[in-house]
């Protein structure tokens, strides 16, 4: 059985997938205004992506007999000045993410709460996956500088992500 605190933090949790969601779509948002549909499209997929993460934990606390407690979120930010930006800031979000992740698993070793351990691991490879994606973005954003046809270039190639 799951503890009360565990409990807690996975809704800590949820509600922080939700916030992530939110900034992906805020950063959607932002790129579309400014004309960058490929990053658009890759960011509007990881906004999907977050919500599924805070349903994944969502339908776990409640497979463990535990209600899910959704908060009041704070507005993310709405601007970036450019792509890289804009996969600079994922990335520190998504190394928070890592974090809060990890203090989960860290909780469960602790409490010997082996089914929440078990979960995890996917939320642990998920996070090696997400900082690998942005770290790739931001390595070819780097590359290209201020070129406008490195640019152009790299938008589209960020438009084909889930392609196959």
């Amino acid at each position: 059985m799951i503890s009360k605190k565990m409990a807690q933090e996975i809704n800590a949790q949820i509600n922080r997938e939700f916030f992530s969601a939110f900034l992906y779509l805020a950063i959607a948002n932002d790129a579309l205004d400014k004309g960058f549909n490929g990053t658009y499209r890759w960011m509007s997929l990881q906004f999907k992506e977050e919500q599924e993460h805070a349903l994944k934990f969502s339908k776990y606390l409640q497979d463990q007999g535990q209600k899910v407690v959704l908060d009041a979120m704070e507005a993310p930010k709405t601007e970036w000045k450019n792509i890289l930006d804009m996969f600079e800031d994922a990335l520190l979000h998504e190394k928070k993410v890592t974090a809060w992740i990890n203090d989960l698993y860290t909780l469960a070793l602790e409490e010997k709460d082996y089914a929440t351990q078990s979960m995890l691991r996917w939320f642990i490879d998920e996070q090696v996956e997400e900082e690998a994606n942005c770290n790739e973005a931001i390595a070819a954003l780097a590359m290209v500088g201020a070129s406008a046809n490195g640019l152009f270039m790299m938008d589209r190639q960020l438009g084909k992500r889930g392609q196959g």
